[in-house]
């Protein structure tokens, strides 16, 4: 959960440009591997937690409205834990 909250995180604030997020970029803020990522991002896609671009280079990723959702809901219930001494 929290590689997912750093991959959403990451496609909202930090992507390089407005096109998004390339898997390397993404790679290097998650700390895991290409394989590992691959499958998060094509089940966040699937999911519609983020929208994937193609552009003539490589594909990026970019937060969707429904993403923004979740990651608002996962931070809300991030404190929540966090004020119960519980660690996610």
């Amino acid at each position: 959960m929290s590689i997912i909250g750093d991959i959403l995180a990451t496609t909202r604030d930090e992507a390089p440009d407005e096109s998004g997020a390339s898997v390397t970029y993404l790679i290097r803020k998650a700390n895991v591997s290409h394989v590992r990522l691959s499958k998060i991002l094509e089940m966040l896609v699937q999911q519609g937690l983020l929208e994937q671009r193609s552009s003539d280079r490589a594909c990026k990723y970019k937060i969707s409205d429904r993403g923004r959702e979740f990651l608002q809901a996962y931070r809300g219930f991030r404190e929540f834990a966090d004020n119960f001494g519980l660690r996610i």
